[in-house]
């Protein structure tokens, strides 16, 4: 007689993250709650099956503003191995309205959301300033950490959040979502296979719609711990390289009241790679014509570029004129998918205990970048980012970031 019966196995706690997390002192293991949670073997006679069940990443936003919101509906909708579990905002409205409508529970304190079991990993998208001390109680918590950029404005308090980061075992990726579009990366495919041959000059333009409000510009840190940041980030990554020294010019010709909080509005950067490319980043607060994003990478065997992306590809020819349709507008509309992408890569990262696309080194490096850019600007004169940056922390020495 052939008899059937199914046995279930849970899987040892293991720790996704790739190590030990720590949460009130005591060890936590927390690897069942996601990816291969369990498996059931059906035996007949001889043959095992085993049937694999899944368990979604169960993910909390913190901050509700625009991103938060856009991060919210992307894991809700788009992420499917992501479930969202609440979202938290010390604004009330906007911690409502935002879980009412992704339906998930709303949270005033993030330290509170911290404490739900069912949540393994944030989404950091508060103020800056706030970034670093989420960091830190996520990992306490025993959270993996997505945080938009900047990790913040100032290099010692992102080592002290690297620290908790490494101490905890917990993965944390970056923000950067330039890195998943597709035409980055196929500049950065151009460059890394060899087809544009050697490196030598890059050029990025990087210049918004228009400028953001003075309340935001109070605290954003300036144009280069804010704007250009992402284009630093692209910069090493199109290049490969760390930078080396930074030329930067700036004014102000859009509105003088940037000027009183000691920012300027427009700015081009030169940087020197240690690998010897050399290249230029131009900025503006206001392109009138729309969101201007563009790059080239100049090679020995060739050069790759980008252009700006449209609505649609529709050309009107007249005997006065040839035109096209305004770029695209802004960040959100130009860069739909590499915020759907970045969320996809770090969830999958998690529940496959795989390495993180962008570190929190990553995270770091653009803001020496913006930092070194900002002392050339009020000094004249080209600066190396050996004179700015901070000495690496013990605790953090051989460390990748993953």
């Amino acid at each position: 007689m052939t008899m059937a019966f199914t046995v279930s196995v849970v899987a040892e706690g293991r720790f996704v993250g790739g190590g030990s997390c720590k949460h009130g002192g005591a060890r936590r293991s927390r690897g069942t709650r996601f990816g291969l949670r369990m498996q059931e073997t059906k035996v007949e006679g001889a043959k095992a099956v085993e049937v694999p069940t899944s368990k979604k990443l169960g993910v909390g936003i913190i901050g509700a503003g625009r991103i938060g919101q856009v991060h919210a509906e992307n894991i809700n909708l788009k992420v499917k191995n992501a479930e969202l579990v609440g979202i938290s905002s010390g604004t009330k409205k906007l911690a409502e309205v935002c879980s009412l409508e992704n339906s998930c529970t709303p949270y005033y304190d993030y330290h509170e959301m911290l404490e739900n079991p069912d949540l393994d990993a944030v989404c950091i998208c508060s103020a800056s300033n706030q970034h670093t001390d989420q960091i830190i109680a996520a990992a306490e918590a025993g959270k993996h950490i997505f945080c938009e950029k900047p990790i913040d404005t100032d290099l010692a308090v992102i080592d002290e959040a690297l620290k908790a980061v490494r101490k905890a075992g917990v993965k944390l990726q970056v923000g950067f979502n330039r890195r998943f579009d597709c035409n980055y990366s196929r500049v950065r495919q151009a460059v890394v296979s060899g087809e544009i041959g050697t490196p030598q000059i890059f050029h990025i333009t990087s210049r918004d719609p228009s400028p953001p409000p003075i309340e935001y510009v109070k605290s954003s840190g300036g144009i280069w711990l804010d704007c250009t940041i992402h284009d630093f980030d692209m910069a090493r990554f199109l290049v490969g390289d760390d930078v080396e020294e930074v030329y930067a010019l700036g004014a102000v010709n859009i509105d003088k009241e940037i000027e009183e909080y000691g920012d300027i509005d427009t700015s081009v950067i030169s940087l020197k790679f240690k690998n010897g490319v050399i290249g230029t980043i131009d900025n503006s607060r206001r392109a009138v014509y729309g969101y201007d994003q563009r790059c080239e990478v100049f090679g020995s065997k060739g050069s790759v570029s980008i252009n700006n992306n449209y609505p649609n590809s529709a050309v009107v020819s007249t005997a006065e004129k040839i035109q096209r349709d305004l770029p695209l507008h802004f960040f959100m509309d130009r860069y739909t998918e590499s915020f759907v992408t970045e969320l996809r890569d770090f969830v999958d990262c998690v529940v496959e205990d795989k390495k993180v696309p962008v570190t929190g080194w990553d995270g770091r490096a653009p803001v020496v970048i913006a930092i070194a850019a900002k002392k050339s600007y009020h000094e004249g004169r080209p600066v190396k980012l050996s004179e700015v940056d901070l000495p690496i922390p013990e605790e953090l020495v051989g460390w990748d970031g993953q």
